[in-house]
């Protein structure tokens, strides 16, 4: 059996996913590692905490398959922006990862934001000025961290996010490469050229010896034996970002086509085809996936709360027992009764980018119940998903061909139909579990030849669990007309 091990390295764990020559899940194990807070709003991780629990859940996964005849190859995703600075000669990292959580580099990003550099790092780079992204977080580790500047001078550092140090590592410091998608999460990339950018690293101070060899997502990166449980080397192929991964694991090949994943928040990704064009305000532009000599970007923006407004009612409100009475509820009444919920617990994300906005239910009056609330509640996941899709596919030129979704909230029939209806497009409900270690290991297949071209790849695609609107065009606008005065309300309070 030919199975390809996905490594999921994430923000709370490193999981181990085994699949199959026909693209099923066979197993999986999850390592969780510890969070690091020194100072508030500040993240890190361990680098080599991380490394050691990757190597120990390939061990796990490798004990549950190994039979005879077996053979395996490595593919890789991960929590995209986490910067690693380490010593090429010791191998041991300057400093703790800096997650992308982190705010450290606040100073550092309002800094250029005051030069002026905004528009010339978005037009560079596809991305915001943020210390969301990699490069002010390894900024910040240059600047503080005692003798890391003089070591990076002399050409003694290097840097990378998780994929990089994974790849370096496995490989015993013989491979220095990362993929594109992840290199277009660092503002240190161009995303025209597909080659880090010298001005870009002038800004925040990085020299460019520190860099990884950029590389397609389908490439052969290196081989292991992962610290001895192969007893001879296996091929590293398929490296990518999460979101990227999700978008390729959802076979979004075409442009038009896009992933939603509702969690506790909702990443938004629409394939835009392969020219790269400037995101409008508050979304971003990356590198959605690069294979078979093509390179395909994407918008992307992140909702904060999704489900967790669902989890808000059932414990802070006590409105229900739990998320799956809310369609219970929600369709108890036949209509929202001008009822409507904006979710700005944390702000409002993208596309607006208030960090300031608060919560408001409005329209109530004597005659609303429980229902309308839990109805409103859902319509809103719905609202924020539209808010953004509307705008990438306006923006791109391009018609939404289909939004493939995920996450435990597309369990709800309510929300998915009024998804659709809201979208006026079909909405495709996966049932690929571990869609971002999916993504790696489609991308190890192609760069291994195990199939032939994307083509080949979609055709794999199982699921075809779609949903068609059937809300008349005028109730669409209706709703929404009144959704968007409810945030108009909320960002001018």
């Amino acid at each position: 059996m030919d199975y390809i091990i996905s490594i999921d390295q994430s923000t709370s764990a490193t999981k181990a996913v085994v699949f199959d020559g026909k693209c099923r899940l066979v197993c999986r194990k999850n390592v969780a590692h510890k969070q690091y807070y020194p100072k508030p709003g500040w993240v890190e991780h361990d680098a080599e905490e991380i490394y050691r629990n990757m190597v120990e859940a390939v061990k796990a996964v490798v004990e549950d398959t190994r039979g005879d005849g077996a053979s395996y190859s490595l593919a890789i995703t991960n929590q995209r922006e986490t910067v690693v600075v380490w010593n090429r000669l010791t191998g041991k990292p300057v400093y703790n990862a800096v997650v992308w959580q982190c705010q450290r580099g606040e100073d550092i990003c309002n800094d250029l934001k005051q030069k002026g550099y905004t528009d010339f790092i978005r037009e560079r780079s596809g991305l915001l000025i943020d210390p969301y992204f990699a490069a002010s977080g390894a900024k910040w580790i240059l600047d503080n961290v005692d003798g890391a500047r003089l070591a990076a001078d002399r050409g003694e550092l290097m840097m990378g996010t998780i994929d990089t140090w994974l790849v370096w590592k496995l490989t015993g410091g013989k491979v220095f490469a990362t993929d594109y998608t992840n290199a277009s999460r660092t503002l240190l990339f161009n995303i025209h050229t597909l080659d880090w950018d010298d001005d870009l690293l002038a800004l925040f101070t990085i020299p460019r010896s520190m860099m990884a060899k950029p590389l397609p997502c389908d490439s052969v990166f290196g081989e292991t034996t992962v610290e001895g449980v192969f007893a001879e080397p296996i091929t590293i192929a398929g490296v990518l970002g999460d979101s990227h991964g999700a978008l390729a694991g959802q076979m979004c090949f075409e442009a038009g086509m896009g992933k939603a994943t509702y969690g506790t928040g909702s990443s938004v990704m629409v394939n835009i085809g392969e020219n790269a064009i400037a995101a409008p305000k508050g979304l971003v532009t990356s590198v959605g996936f690069a294979a078979q000599g093509k390179v395909f970007y994407a918008f992307e923006g992140n909702i904060h709360c999704t489900g967790a407004t669902i989890k808000w009612m059932a414990d802070n409100l006590k409105l229900i027992g739990g998320p799956a009475e809310i369609e219970q509820f929600a369709t108890s009444v036949p209509d929202n009764g001008g009822v409507y919920l904006v979710p700005a617990f944390a702000g409002l994300g993208a596309p607006w980018w208030n960090p300031h906005a608060k919560a408001v239910i409005s329209g109530m009056t004597l005659a609303t119940e429980k229902g309308h609330v839990c109805r409103a509640a859902l319509e809103a996941i719905a609202y924020q998903i539209k808010d953004l899709v509307d705008l990438m596919t306006n923006h791109a030129g391009i018609a939404l061909k289909e939004l493939r979704v995920d996450g435990g909230p597309t369990k709800n029939h309510f929300l998915m139909q009024f998804q659709a209806d809201m979208l006026g497009a079909c909405i495709n409900r996966s049932d690929v579990e571990e869609a971002s270690a999916m993504g790696a290991m489609l991308m190890n297949g192609l760069a291994r030849k195990v199939w032939a071209g994307l083509d080949e790849v979609a055709a794999l695609r199982t699921s075809d669990n779609r949903i068609f609107p059937s809300m008349a065009v005028d109730e669409r606008a209706r709703l929404y007309g009144g959704w968007q005065k409810a945030v108009e309300m909320v960002l001018n309070n």
